[in-house]
């Protein structure tokens, strides 16, 4: 009975942290370089980590924390974020959030939760974060707005004020 109680509790676990691949509306109408992507020789896509990949290549941020946005990003983090991510520097399935507006711009980390998958593929700080954590981020289809709400909790968590 215990096994199957856990096994209904892994698979609920991972039913509820998979966002699909779907893209939402908002995605259908950003810009991108998908054009003319040179390869590496062994057909991989090459990546320059200064180019700017993502839609965010610049993002304002204040010197002071906007505590609306980063109440809204609490709850986004309790939702989408919480159940593989803690606020410490302590692994869970993800790295923890503890200082992670220090080891990443804001273009790097918003880029990242709204497009997960390309930035696995060809970030190499992605990359190296998969290596460590050994499990992919799924897709949580956060709106540009969620993503920015998020980076304000994750600059709340890192002690701005």
């Amino acid at each position: 009975m215990k096994k199957l109680l856990m096994t209904g509790m892994v698979a609920l676990f991972l039913a509820a942290c998979g966002g699909g691949n779907s893209h939402p509306a908002s995605e259908a109408n950003a810009t991108t370089s998908d054009d003319k992507k040179e390869t590496t020789s062994n057909g991989n896509p090459s990546y320059d980590p200064n180019r700017g990949e993502g839609k965010f290549t610049h993002v304002d941020v204040s010197p002071t924390l906007n505590a609306s946005m980063a109440e809204n990003g609490n709850k986004v983090f309790g939702v989408k974020c919480s159940s593989c991510h803690k606020l410490t520097d302590e692994k869970l399935v993800g790295p923890g959030w503890k200082g992670v507006t220090s080891r990443h711009t804001a273009e790097w980390i918003m880029n990242f939760v709204t497009n997960t998958d390309d930035m696995l593929n060809k970030d190499p700080k992605a990359q190296s974060l998969l290596e460590i954590c050994l499990v992919r981020m799924p897709n949580q289809n956060l709106s540009d707005d969620d993503a920015r709400n998020v980076y304000e909790f994750m600059r709340k968590n890192d002690g701005v004020k």
